[in-house]
């Protein structure tokens, strides 16, 4: 945010005052990391900001519309659920884009869907939109995994009620063996991942149409502590949010858990479904967590991200367990150990779906952006291990390009890199840094804004710096440093 909110305003529009504008904006930028990092927990910070507190607010009517590779995955099933206004909710195979022209596709007729919407709601038009199903979702099929896929081959299915009353909770517990059973038995297993576990878990928002995606996850099997079911016989259509419960201890005062539920495909590779994390200070309130009572044993209850996937016959479930998962989320202060007791998952499971159950219009869009490219865009990202440091690398590079408008000339453009790095040994070795990189305005007065972020931390504190520095025609005309720890409190 700040790099995107450092960019200043176009002269053509506000006039000549437009410099004084930038500076001014430039010298009362926040550093957000500051304000986010004194809320760990769920306080008044961010319940006033969630629709989840009071769903009875919301009065308007909501089409909600968003992705399985989108980070926002969930919204979608929770507002249909919940809400009393008129509410319809749309789940594609996309990224953080509009679905016209998200990917992997396919596409849909976005563009048509919202005019129905708003041509209901806003004009009064009967128009049959509160008459569609609440909840269509693409139902995804195995595929062996990828870091990105132009198209997903898949199902659309349709539910006329949500949550749909034909969905049954298939309830799997953890074997003694490394099993998923259906019988309950006794278990004693010790948990304590490297800190490199979770490198293969894709980002969080994608959104650059690059190799974004989850990985082959043995790497990150590997690493866990995995409980496998038997060997398909038939079409298994999961539709839903599976829920786990554990019965574990700690030996320490602050621990986390990390579950991924994987598709073991024939080819041996292994393919993420969905997963969830949780902080284990929070077993009793995410309002007002505490700390773990060393070997104490508790009882905890989460629900994985909602997902629609369909498990061929001759696959296996795996289910994988670990007390690390950077960078997804940051490591615990130390090393901890968790102890698994006895613990089930229950999958979701909708009748198999034989053919679309619904067909939206094919993708419509204004005439294509009229620009000259200055610069391609590009992306990269490499997962190595620095044979210097020992340490498990992720560097991402995203550049945007830069366009020159046709229309009136204005030149935009963007990159940003990435680097996160943890040794597989030391939770405190932990460090993010990120740089972004803006550039736009006309021949002859060009700007350019750089950001640089950077966090780390040790067994009581959170640290950040960054750097925010603007230029005018290559000529320096800005640079403040921020800086700031923040006490760690249960994270």
């Amino acid at each position: 945010m700040l790099s995107y909110s450092s960019r200043p305003p176009d002269p053509a529009l506000v006039g000549e005052n437009w410099k004084d504008m930038w500076l001014h904006r430039l010298e009362n930028q926040p550093w957000n990391w500051s304000d986010w990092m004194r809320h760990q927990h769920r306080d008044d910070y961010w319940k006033h900001g969630s629709v989840c507190e009071k769903y009875s607010s919301i009065k308007a009517a909501v089409l909600s519309i968003g992705g399985w590779h989108d980070g926002y995955r969930n919204t979608i099933s929770h507002l249909v659920e919940n809400l009393s206004a008129p509410v319809k909710g749309i789940v594609g195979p996309w990224n953080h884009k509009y679905p016209h022209y998200a990917g992997p596709k396919p596409a849909i007729g976005f563009l048509q869907e919202a005019k129905r919407w708003w041509d209901r709601w806003l004009k009064d038009e009967n128009n049959g939109v509160e008459s569609d199903p609440d909840y269509r979702a693409y139902l995804m099929d195995s595929l062996a995994p990828n870091r990105w896929f132009d198209d997903r081959p898949g199902k659309w299915i349709a539910e006329p009620n949500w949550p749909a009353a034909n969905i049954d909770n298939q309830i799997w517990q953890l074997g003694s063996s490394g099993e998923l059973t259906q019988i309950v038995k006794p278990i004693s297993v010790d948990i304590s991942s490297p800190q490199n576990c979770g490198a293969t878990a894709g980002e969080y928002f994608p959104f650059a149409f690059g190799d974004e995606l989850p990985d082959d996850q043995r790497v990150d099997d590997n690493l866990s502590t995995c409980f496998t079911g038997p060997t398909t016989t038939e079409i298994t259509d999961i539709v839903g949010a599976p829920n786990v419960r554990f019965n574990m201890s700690c030996d320490r005062a602050y621990g986390q858990v990390a579950v991924r539920l994987c598709d073991q495909r024939p080819d041996g590779t292994s393919a993420l479904i969905t997963m969830g994390v949780f902080n284990l200070a929070h077993h009793k309130s995410h309002e007002k967590p505490i700390p773990l009572v060393e070997g104490e044993v508790i009882e905890i209850e989460f629900t994985l991200d909602q997902i629609a996937y369909r498990l061929p016959a001759g696959h296996n479930l795996l289910l994988a367990i670990s007390n690390s998962y950077f960078p997804t989320i940051w490591p615990s202060p130390e090393i901890t150990s968790l102890t698994l007791l006895g613990g089930s998952v229950s999958i979701p499971v909708r009748p198999t779906a034989e053919a679309d159950e619904w067909r939206f219009e094919e993708p419509i869009a204004a005439p294509e952006w009229r620009h000259e490219a200055l610069r391609p865009s590009n992306y990269s990202k490499d997962i190595y291990n620095d044979s210097g440091t020992g340490e498990t690398v992720t560097e991402i590079f995203s550049d945007f390009g830069e366009n020159r408008d046709l229309e009136h000339g204005l030149i935009s453009g963007s990159w940003v890199k990435e680097r996160f790095s943890v040794h597989p040994d030391n939770p405190l070795s932990a460090r993010c840094i990120a740089e972004w990189e803006q550039t736009g305005g006309r021949e002859g007065q060009m700007w350019r804004t750089h950001c640089r972020g950077e966090m780390w931390s040790d067994r009581t504190h959170f640290f950040s710096k960054a750097t925010l520095t603007a230029f005018l025609n290559d000529d320096q005309v800005f640079n403040h440093v921020f800086d700031d720890k923040v006490e760690r409190n249960l994270v």
